[in-house]
């Protein structure tokens, strides 16, 4: 029997590591077969590729594009992502959905169409974008649509402070700009897609770890047979 792929997607600063990292211990704590990755998923050569040239994460080396990540087309900065998928996902991540795996991934496609439709201003164009990604990953590609997609939605003015306590923030993370553009582009694509979002300020307070957790684990029940 097919695995099934459930998607942790989210604005920066909403937690995706850590809920997709818990998620994946209540899941096992049930008896299922599950396994977790994320994207980009840099420990690999595309994911490398990412990192250091596109990124510039210091660790890898200084980025190769003066513009800096977020100012890149985001038409040539899909390709960068969709082929770090493309690659993982046919030499690692479909064994395990072929084996009946329960495959938690920390950030998708969806990553590509909010980070780049964030970059273009015009409504019309930016649908066309997320059109464009869907056939591009989708159908092209030939990637495994996602069975269920969960957005944890961290506004930006949240975000931005819990940056702070980071030691190291990439290129596309430096610009503020860019991370509420970013924001908007997944407003909108939830809508549009109809993700389940979860809403990780309540009343002006962060909701706990634990409780993001278990409104995951509510949709899941509500969702798909676990």
């Amino acid at each position: 029997m097919k695995g099934k792929i459930i998607v942790i997607e989210g604005t920066d600063c909403s937690g995706k590591e850590t809920q997709s990292k818990l998620l994946k211990e209540k899941l096992e704590s049930m008896g299922k077969k599950v396994i977790r990755f994320y994207f980009p998923y840099y420990e690999s050569p595309t994911g490398k590729i990412i990192g250091g040239p596109y990124l510039g994460k210091k660790e890898i080396c200084e980025s190769y594009f003066s513009e800096k990540s977020s100012k890149i087309d985001p038409y040539v900065s899909c390709l960068y992502y969709a082929a770090d998928r493309k690659y993982n996902m046919d030499n690692v991540i479909s064994k395990y959905i072929n084996d009946g795996y329960i495959v938690i991934l920390d950030r998708y496609t969806t990553s590509n169409m909010a980070h780049q439709g964030g970059k273009i201003f015009d409504k019309d164009e930016r649908f066309n974008m997320y059109q464009w990604i869907d056939k591009l990953e989708y159908w092209l590609l030939k990637l495994p649509k996602p069975d269920i997609t969960i957005f944890l939605h961290m506004p930006f003015e949240y975000s931005n402070k819990l940056m702070e306590n980071r030691t190291y923030i990439d290129d596309n993370e430096k610009d503020e700009k860019f991370l509420k553009n970013s924001e908007e582009a997944y407003i909108e694509l939830s809508q549009l897609y109809n993700w389940d979002t979860i809403e990780c300020v309540i009343d002006n307070n962060i909701k706990t770890i634990e409780e993001i957790n278990n409104d995951i684990m509510t949709i899941l029940k509500e969702k798909i047979e676990l």
